[in-house]
């Protein structure tokens, strides 16, 4: 468990540490107001407290050896956890459609994404997800928790939680089905359309540096969107049967703790502007 323990508190400060940095870099350099950045900025906030919902209370347990957690901080836990994770979904289709607008409309670019309707969007996503995790928590108090109370995995969730209770749980879990798969397509859907559009604009390009180019600005975006997607379908999809809760629990810990990690990594190495400002900001007489 030490082992496990340093590699944890390695990957939650390394998480801290680099998200903060693009949240910095982002705020204090005006070469970085634009809607791309501003959600970029948003990305990392949440990969921030998103990994320190599940991060503090995973090494403490590491470090005691503990197996229980109080039902209230676990009710606790799984609404922020359901927050932060409904708004980097939604947040992930925002991004979609941005980049839908600056290749395909490119001219209007700026009137469409203008700092105002980014603030909005970016204040709708707060909302939506605000409610979906708090409908899905006030139905979790309505269930009552008898046994060993022991969880199958590093953090509280609402599959896991379903299997300890004595209540029946039936209520919860069409609500997971209605509510959460409309949420959930929703936001998969506004995703993934903008970019039959986008590649089918960047196919027209004449050159293919314009088409290198283009199919650049997405191809970070992309690569967050399928290692989100992966993750939450192998967890939420297949089933959890007694051989697949290990390779569930892996899953479980590269979703909460691994991707807030990976997100920045992804953006910042390929990310000139970013590399830029990291630059300026080490040297403030150059900007």
């Amino acid at each position: 468990m030490n082992g496990l323990f340093v590699l944890f508190l390695l990957i939650y400060l390394m998480t801290l540490i680099i998200n903060l940095l693009i949240f910095f870099l982002v705020l204090t350099d005006y070469h970085l107001h634009n809607p791309m950045y501003f959600f970029l900025s948003n990305l990392a906030l949440l990969d921030m407290s998103y990994s320190s919902v599940t991060g503090p209370r995973m090494l403490f347990d590491l470090v005691t050896k503990s197996q229980s957690i109080p039902i209230p901080a676990c009710t606790a836990q799984v609404f922020f956890f359901l927050y932060f994770a409904c708004s980097e979904l939604l947040l992930l289709s925002a991004m979609s459609y941005d980049r839908y607008i600056a290749i395909c409309r490119p001219l209007h670019y700026p009137q469409i994404m203008s700092l105002r309707v980014c603030s909005h969007i970016a204040v709708v996503i707060w909302v939506v997800a605000f409610i979906y995790a708090m409908v899905h928590t006030l139905c979790l108090l309505r269930l009552s928790f008898c046994g060993p109370n022991y969880i199958h995995n590093f953090f509280c969730d609402l599959p896991h939680l379903f299997q300890t209770t004595c209540t029946d749980p039936a209520i919860n879990i069409l609500l997971v089905f209605t509510m959460g798969g409309s949420v959930s397509l929703a936001a998969f859907l506004s995703t993934f359309l903008p970019y039959v559009r986008i590649f089918s604009t960047v196919l027209r390009i004449p050159s293919k540096a314009g088409k290198l180019k283009a199919f650049s600005t997405c191809t970070s975006h992309l690569t967050v969107v399928f290692i989100f997607y992966g993750s939450a379908i192998f967890i939420y999809l297949v089933p959890t049967s007694s051989n697949m809760f290990s390779m569930n629990k892996l899953f479980s810990v590269m979703y909460a703790l691994i991707n807030p990690l990976l997100n920045p990594l992804i953006y910042s190495l390929r990310n000139a502007d970013l590399k830029a400002a990291f630059m300026r900001s080490l040297n403030p007489s150059k900007n």
